[in-house]
């Protein structure tokens, strides 16, 4: 059989039977009504060059840019990027009668869209390959052995194929929520390099309209929480490993149930129109690929949420007590910021249905109350020390009953750090070693 896509049978085989009959790509590889695959395939050529990986990264980066490029995004001036880092170092300053975190800052930027996009592909290549690669295997995995065998190398096409639309909609997504973040962590995840302090004037710009807020105050209260989330992804060394771990989760729960999508999938390859650029522009932005969730991504999604209230609690906790006595109108933007990460914004929720990944705190208060009641009963130390490991994050049912989290427990006494250290271990390895020798 000829590699060349014009070559590859476009309907049922010479025994009248369509190999593909009863999958999601009877209609894609169907006979009359059907698309006609030389033409399908000219479509997808420029998406569809070779790279390593299930994405290509070029391709989806490009599009993000241009995503980005509908509308104005100047570059940061000089004047933008020295405001940048001033109102950083302030908060860094601020932070430190907050919280014993040190600061993690390193250095500090002022980003365009554009520029946001770029420093950040490195961990979005991290977060969104291991989803990518789960749904190209998968949705080649839905044909049976005998479509597989008969489709020869059409399979390869038809997977490189997957990976072309998946990249199309990852950059679209990327692209969208470059238009709307303030900070290289305003997602809650550590998308920047470790230490590198980051907003996006023009987006700060967007969203202090309407606050009624000095843009000088906006811009200070943003780099509290930049400067926070350092802060706490600088000295909790496994937070990071533990977010992307409860994407890489999602991403293996990625499972294909045929009969559910095979409906969506013929209706929407029904509309595609192989000779108008178009109509495959509408399919590459359909969320095509947008699949039903399995209950181990169910899972991996609500251990990421709970984890991402936690990380926005603490900060929203940490920046409250910073303001507290020093900015009047930061209730007000503690306020917005709350409704803007618990709601999402429109380009927060165009990602989710192109990529199928949801960043939303959606306990964000809970979380923030639980920390700022563990602070008032046992003092910022208690606090701060429960990011110590992962086995002492409150859970669902913590966030339930937030002003109940550790109700029972005493302030810490002062020990030293090895004393500390010990008694953490202990207390991890007491339900594999008995009971603690120490205890009375």
């Amino acid at each position: 059989m000829s590699n060349d896509p014009g070559d590859a049978p476009d309907g049922p085989d010479e025994s009248g039977q369509n190999p593909f009959r009863g999958t999601p790509f009877e209609q894609f590889f169907g006979g009359s009504g059907g698309p006609d695959l030389g033409a399908l395939f000219s479509q997808l050529q420029a998406l569809m060059q070779p790279h390593e990986g299930p994405l290509n990264w070029d391709f989806t980066i490009d599009l993000a840019r241009k995503t980005v490029a509908t509308s104005p995004d100047p570059t940061p001036t000089q004047k933008q990027k020295d405001a940048v880092s001033d109102a950083l170092t302030l908060a860094d300053h601020w932070l430190d009668d907050a919280t014993e975190f040190a600061s993690g800052v390193s250095s500090t930027a002022a980003w365009s869209r554009a520029e946001w996009i770029v420093a950040t592909t490195d961990v979005w290549k991290v977060l969104v390959e291991p989803i990518a690669e789960s749904s190209v295997q998968s949705l080649s995995g839905a044909l049976p052995e005998e479509a597989k065998t008969m489709a020869g190398p059409i399979m390869g096409l038809l997977g490189r194929a997957v990976g072309a639309m998946l990249a199309s909609q990852v950059g679209s997504g990327i692209g969208t929520l470059a238009s709307e973040v303030l900070s290289a962590s305003d997602i809650g995840l550590p998308l920047s390099t470790p230490g590198r302090a980051a907003l996006v004037p023009a987006n700060i710009s967007a969203f202090a309209e309407g606050l009624d807020v000095d843009e000088d105050d906006v811009l200070l209260y943003l780099a509290l929480r930049e400067a926070a989330h350092q802060r706490l992804f600088a000295h909790v060394p496994w937070l990071r490993e533990h977010l992307i771990g409860a994407v890489t989760d999602y991403a293996r729960g990625i499972e294909i149930n045929t009969e559910s999508i095979q409906s969506r999938m013929e209706e929407q390859m029904r509309g595609i129109d192989p000779t108008n650029p178009e109509s495959m522009q509408q399919l590459l932005e359909g969320g095509l690929f947008d699949l039903p969730k399995s209950a181990s991504q169910e899972a991996a999604l609500q251990r990421l949420e709970i984890t991402l209230a936690l990380v926005e609690g603490w900060v929203d906790e940490v920046v409250g007590q910073a303001t507290a006595e020093r900015m009047p109108s930061a209730a007000r933007l503690q306020e917005a910021v709350r409704r803007r990460r618990a709601a999402g914004g429109p380009a927060e929720q165009t990602f989710a249905s192109l990529v199928g990944l949801e960043l939303r705190p959606r306990r964000l208060r809970d979380a923030s109350t639980l920390w700022g009641s563990l602070r008032t009963r046992q003092g910022p130390e208690a606090r701060d020390g429960v990011w110590m490991h992962p086995d002492l994050l409150p859970t669902a049912s913590d966030l339930d009953d937030p002003l109940g989290f550790r109700e029972g427990a005493a302030a810490p006494e002062a020990m030293s750090d090895e004393d500390f250290d010990a008694a953490l271990q202990r207390m991890l390895d007491r339900d594999d070693s008995g009971p603690d020798p120490d205890a009375e």
